[in-house]
């Protein structure tokens, strides 16, 4: 029997794939702006879960460890143990950029979806 980590992890991933047709589906064909607004929100949250899933480290153990060192270790077998059993911060770091500079795009989208409403009494595209 296959472990059950691997079909969990591949279920996500599917899931996420399945959620990215979906969230692009709704920002080309749906009409109103709000609907596409949304659907691009999910869109982005999506692909940050793929990074992160990207990150994720398959370990010996059962968990990888943080990418966080407590005390500097005195053997080399010590931190390459560590390299190989901890996550990659790297995604994470841009992860966390994109959620920052995706809540500034998603105030602006907001607002000319807003500024287009008032000005054309709807949301739909013209």
């Amino acid at each position: 029997m296959s472990d059950p980590t691997t079909f969990l992890f591949a279920v996500v991933v599917l899931s996420l794939v399945a959620n990215t047709g979906i969230s692009l589906y709704g920002v080309f064909t749906r009409p109103s702006l709000v609907k596409k607004f949304i659907s691009l929100t999910i869109f982005s949250d999506t692909l940050n879960s793929f990074a992160i899933a990207i990150g994720f480290r398959r370990v010996v153990g059962p968990y990888p460890s943080a990418a966080v060192l407590s005390s500097v270790p005195e053997d080399p077998d010590e931190l390459l143990a560590f390299a190989g059993s901890a996550v990659d911060p790297l995604p994470q770091a841009l992860v966390l950029t994109a959620i920052v500079i995706g809540l500034a795009v998603y105030m602006f989208l907001a607002g000319l979806i807003m500024l287009y409403h008032r000005h054309y009494r709807t949301t739909r595209m013209v």
